[in-house]
């Protein structure tokens, strides 16, 4: 049950991070998001991985509003 919610997660980050328009800042945050993963990848503790996840959302939810405001302002120029 957790690995899927960890592979939603990784997944819906990579979808934000593709609907930035500047090719480069979307590689640094696709190597950043998978640096994180694969830096908790041996986790087994339950709760720790909870905990993680719950990060996780976290840094989503700011990722799709910076996301979000990147993609305003450039449709305002």
């Amino acid at each position: 049950m957790l690995r899927s919610e960890v592979l939603k997660l990784y997944r819906s980050m990579l979808r934000v991070v593709r609907r930035i328009p500047d090719k480069s800042q979307q590689k640094e945050l696709i190597e950043w998001i998978r640096h994180d993963f694969t830096a908790n990848k041996h986790l087994e503790d339950e709760d720790a991985i909870k905990m993680m996840i719950t990060k996780g959302k976290q840094s989503m939810r700011e990722l799709e509003h910076l996301v979000h405001l990147c993609v305003k302002k450039l449709r305002a120029n």
